[in-house]
């Protein structure tokens, strides 16, 4: 179990698919320590990618250095990219899908749940209360 103190929430699948590639990576270059082991790094770059903060807000919860915060980052983000499909892949498998959303952005599709006006907050003439 993982642990960052932080309101976030994080896919334990995703946390071990890098956490294993880390471990693969390190097995590579033979590394006799790290400041954080695989598990932590893996949260570290996951915070960082999920909540924007800054290497120095991540330093001080992860209690490393700025400059070890930059290279556990940097050595994530190019293990989650090796992993990444080729856009040729991608677009093979887009071929088979109803839709593709191409910025990753979710998208509200729940049209029986909006059925009417009065279930969109934020629609012009709704004057009913949200809160």
């Amino acid at each position: 179990m993982f642990s960052y103190l932080s309101g976030m929430a994080v896919s334990n699948r995703g946390l071990q698919l890098l956490a294993d590639a880390l471990r693969r990576r390190r097995g590579e270059l033979r590394t006799r320590w790290r400041r954080l082991d695989v598990g932590r790094q893996a949260l570290l770059v996951v915070a960082y990618l999920r909540k924007g903060e800054t290497y120095a807000d991540l330093a001080c919860g992860f209690a490393v250095g700025v400059t070890t915060v930059f290279r556990y980052i940097r050595e994530g983000l190019a293990l989650l990219a090796a992993l990444a499909p080729t856009l040729a892949q991608a677009i093979d498998v887009a071929k088979g899908k109803a839709y593709v959303i191409l910025d990753g952005s979710p998208a509200r599709i729940d049209r029986v749940a909006m059925a009417s006006r009065g279930d969109r907050p934020f629609y012009p003439g709704n004057t009913r209360s949200t809160g």
